[in-house]
């Protein structure tokens, strides 16, 4: 008998963790923009995949705060929602969580936007299902 795992996030979310290393930092031993950038642009991208179960590009990226600095040494969790969808585009909230390992204190250090388009199979826009209430 097989039994399928439970679903761990629905299907508009998608949660990533990541360790910050020293490759990941400037020289004041904070996370570098651009790879946190890069960690948000992965994790909209999975999380409108999942939702389009089709290939996805990232479109834009919009009003990306950073608010707080995240250190070398740091556990970061980057949470992304599909929270609206067009004809075949899909708007995702990413948010980046720091936490210290060893207290366990966290907190949001940066926020944004990404819109991703759907794809068919020629790489044209394709359409995405609507976002179910609720």
């Amino acid at each position: 008998m097989s039994v399928a795992p439970p679903a761990t996030a629905p299907d508009t979310e998608a949660r990533l963790l990541e360790i910050v290393f020293p490759d990941h930092t400037n020289h004041i031993g904070t996370l570098f923009g651009g790879t946190a950038l890069a960690w948000m642009d992965k994790a909209a991208f999975i999380a409108a995949s999942r939702y389009a179960r089709r290939s996805v590009v990232t479109a834009r990226s919009e009003q990306v705060d950073f608010r707080l600095p995240i250190r070398q040494g740091q556990l970061v969790e980057t949470i992304a929602r599909v929270v609206a969808v067009g004809r075949t585009s899909m708007q995702v909230d990413v948010a980046l969580v720091a936490e210290d390992l060893l207290s366990g204190e966290r907190a949001l250090c940066t926020r944004g936007r990404f819109v991703m388009i759907a794809l068919d199979a020629d790489g044209a826009p394709a359409p995405v299902p609507p976002l179910a209430d609720g």
